[in-house]
């Protein structure tokens, strides 16, 4: 029998505030999928510390135009409350099914609460929305995205005026006004088109020239420019600015795998566009050993997060971790700004607490701060922001495969990470190392470091109320001994 707290959920959205093809649907799902229907509406779809994310389809637990549209009425309600004068917003999108659509929703309802927005106007890369927060001056700025989540998800991701994503108290604040929305009829989901300016290549060329100076080895370029290089988006958003981005530092041999260059919602020729997955590389790493590539480089479907493959010592390609990959960049970075004289004593970098330790021993060696933060790239933009104008970033990263080089981005950036470990593969070969030599040596100064990632998929109402007992547990009733040692402090 069905809960009649969801039946009443479910009533609602009979009403005529919502749209025929909606009301049309959501009475399917009472007459003829009741399980659907409690997946739909048993609770409300969460906008947390990051936005939303979920699966696509009707209901109060969905990503769909009624959640995102009081999400953003939300969203502007708290803008107006901490901003005056003109109030501006940027918007970007990914490859996703209704990507486009959440996009312009998100535009319309800021537009009609007088709310200038800056929509781009075809699908970018998330770090790329994270610079035009600051170049347009803006308030906030929101990208429709579920990263490397299934095709049936999509997201909504928001960001403040320091180009980074919510952090406190904004965050609980916003979702307090979000939370305040009760009825889509208190959304203004439409008027002032005027307050709509589309954005487009002319942003490209500003952001692309910022990653262009990063580059520190620029005679290494030149001398292996035709450097063998294997790029895949993975039907992604990094299919325009990656492949730029490494041809801006001077790389003029990058091969695109042209089957997973095509933008696709579905991600067809890939399980999971997740380069932390070893299968999303397999094609690149097929292509690679066709050509005698001995780089590989993979982007997640918005651009934000690099896997990477190298030649071992049997010249046989291998997948990288995250922690490996910000080793080598924090490594070269430090060597190279040590070596241009760069380096005055109050330069930092930043790495979160689930990465690891060697990028702190690096930084120490290297007479640089290093700042431990909390998980997600939110945490590294603060810092940057608390340090503004008193000590220069140099780099920072996390083990899940985002690095940030630079402050002009203030979230994890592909496009110029992706541009920087051609040039530290470069730099390598200048020295007569490949990358994983170049790993080799790092390990032997600093010391040896292996990690390894169990990925556990719960979905659902059960999958939800699964994860929230595990988590209870470890915080209520933690374990005394993991695999066999004590644990003597938590």
């Amino acid at each position: 029998m069905l809960d009649p707290k969801i039946l009443k959920k479910a009533n609602v959205w009979l009403s005529e505030d919502f749209d025929l093809e909606t009301r049309e649907k959501v009475q399917d799902l009472i007459n003829n999928n009741p399980q659907e229907l409690v997946e739909s509406f048993y609770q409300d779809l969460e906008f947390g510390t990051g936005g939303l994310r979920g699966i696509m389809g009707v209901g109060t637990n969905r990503m769909n135009r009624y959640t995102v549209g009081m999400a953003t009425q939300g969203l502007a309600n708290y803008m107006k409350k901490n901003f005056s004068g003109k109030i501006k917003a940027a918007i970007a999108y990914d490859c996703r099914h209704n990507s486009p659509y959440f996009a312009r929703i998100t535009a319309e309802v800021f537009a009609a609460n007088d709310i200038h927005v800056y929509l781009f106007e075809s699908m970018r890369p998330t770090p790329e929305l994270s610079f035009a927060v600051r170049h347009f001056g803006c308030q906030s700025g929101i990208v429709i995205t579920a990263s490397h989540n299934p095709p049936e998800y999509n997201g909504y991701k928001a960001y403040w005026d320091d180009g980074g994503q919510l952090i406190p108290p904004h965050d609980k604040n916003v979702i307090a006004e979000v939370q305040k929305i009760t009825s889509v009829s208190e959304v203004k989901f439409s008027g002032k088109p005027e307050n709509i300016h589309m954005i487009g290549t002319e942003v490209d060329e500003i952001y692309l020239e910022e990653v262009a100076g990063l580059s520190l080895s620029p005679e290494a370029i030149r001398q292996h420019k035709e450097m063998k290089i294997v790029y895949t988006p993975l039907h992604g958003t990094g299919v325009e600015l990656v492949p730029a981005g490494m041809k801006k530092f001077g790389f003029e041999n990058v091969t695109v795998v042209q089957e997973q260059a095509i933008p696709d919602g579905n991600f067809p020729t890939v399980k999971s566009p997740n380069p932390e997955e070893p299968a999303a590389l397999a094609m690149a790493m097929e292509l690679a050993g066709k050509i005698g590539s001995g780089l590989v480089m993979a982007t997640d479907p918005d651009g934000d997060r690099v896997g990477i493959a190298v030649h071992n010592l049997d010249n046989e390609l291998i997948l990288l971790n995250g922690n490996q990959t910000a080793a080598l960049l924090t490594y070269y970075l430090l060597t190279k700004w040590k070596e241009n004289g760069k380096l005055t004593g109050k330069e930092y970098i930043v790495k979160t607490v689930v990465t690891s330790e060697i990028l702190a021993n690096m930084a120490e060696k290297f007479g640089v701060e290093c700042f431990d933060v909390l998980t997600g790239f939110k945490w590294i933009a603060e810092i940057i922001r608390l340090n503004e104008g008193k000590k220069t970033f140099i780099g920072g990263g996390e083990e899940s495969y985002g690095f940030m080089i630079g402050d002009f981005v203030r979230d994890k950036d592909a496009v110029s990470a992706c541009a920087m470990i051609a040039e530290t593969a470069a730099w390598a070969a200048t020295n007569g190392k490949s990358l994983y030599e170049l790993l080799i040596d790092i390990y032997l100064e600093y010391g040896f470091y292996k990690e390894s990632l169990i990925s556990i998929v719960r979905k659902g109402k059960s999958g939800s109320e699964e994860i929230k007992k595990i988590m209870d547990d470890f915080r209520n009733a933690p374990p005394e001994i993991i695999n066999g040692s004590k644990v003597i402090l938590i």
